[in-house]
C-alpha cells in the first residue's frame, strides 16, 4: 500500500512538471500577435513606430520577463507601470506570455542604422569603455560588444530604435522605469547626460 501511494505520488509530481514544461502553443502566440501585438509591434515584431520598440528576434526570456511584469498579479501593482502595455497584458496567462516571448524571439530582426556620424566615436567609446570618470562601465560589458544582450537579464540592443533606446535610458535615469534588477540600470543612467545617453543609443542602433 505504502509502495503504491509513493508512485502515485511520484506519478503526480512528474505529471505536473511536465504541464510546468510544455511546449508554447505557437498557433495561439502568432494569432494573439496578429491580433492585439501588431498595432503598436507588428506581427513580426518590427516596429515601424520608434516609439514602440522592435522585439522579433530579442531573447524570449527577457520578453517574457517584461510582459510578466507589466500585468499586476494577486492585486499588486504592476512591477513596471505601463498603461497601454498593462491594457494589452491584462488578459494573458503566464503560457500566453511564455508563448509569445518565444514567437517572437523566433522573428527575424529588421534593424534599424545609426543616424548621427557627429556621435558616432563618442557612442562608441561610451559602448566599448564606459565614461570611467563618472564611473558608468562599458555597455558591452553586460549587453555585449555587438549588442546581443544576455537572455534574461540584458536584452539585445543592436538595431534597436535609438530614440526608444535613448527615452528607455531616460526612464531609468528618472526612475519612471524600475523594473531593472538591483537599480543597475538607474544608478548608471543617473550618472549619464542627455546628450552621453543620445550617442550611445545611436551607436547601438548601428551594431549588428
Amino acid at each position: 500500500m505504502i509502495k503504491r501511494s509513493l508512485l502515485l505520488s511520484l506519478l503526480l509530481v512528474t505529471g505536473s512538471l511536465q504541464a510546468q514544461d510544455q511546449a508554447p502553443d505557437l498557433a495561439k502566440a502568432k494569432q494573439t500577435a496578429e491580433t492585439i501585438c501588431a498595432a503598436c509591434h507588428a506581427a513580426d515584431g518590427n516596429s515601424q513606430l520608434s516609439a514602440n520598440p522592435k522585439i522579433a528576434g530579442q531573447h524570449a526570456d527577457y520578453l517574457f520577463k517584461q510582459l510578466r511584469e507589466f500585468k499586476s498579479w494577486d492585486g499588486k501593482p504592476a512591477v513596471r507601470d505601463n498603461a497601454v502595455m498593462g491594457a494589452m497584458v491584462a488578459g494573458l496567462d503566464e503560457a500566453d506570455m511564455k508563448g509569445l516571448a518565444v514567437y517572437f524571439a523566433g522573428q527575424k530582426l529588421v534593424p534599424e542604422a545609426a543616424k548621427n556620424l557627429d556621435t558616432v566615436e563618442r557612442g562608441q567609446k561610451i559602448w566599448r569603455a564606459g565614461i570611467p570618470s563618472k564611473g558608468v562601465p562599458a555597455c558591452a560589458a553586460c549587453h555585449g560588444p555587438a549588442g546581443a544582450g544576455l537572455p534574461a537579464q540584458y536584452p539585445a540592443l543592436a538595431g534597436q530604435f535609438a530614440e526608444y533606446t535613448e527615452a528607455q535610458l531616460k526612464a531609468f535615469r528618472d526612475e519612471v522605469r524600475a523594473n531593472d534588477p538591483n537599480k543597475m540600470m538607474r544608478m548608471i543612467a543617473i550618472k549619464m547626460t542627455d546628450p552621453e545617453i543620445k550617442a550611445v543609443a545611436d551607436y547601438a542602433a548601428g551594431l549588428r
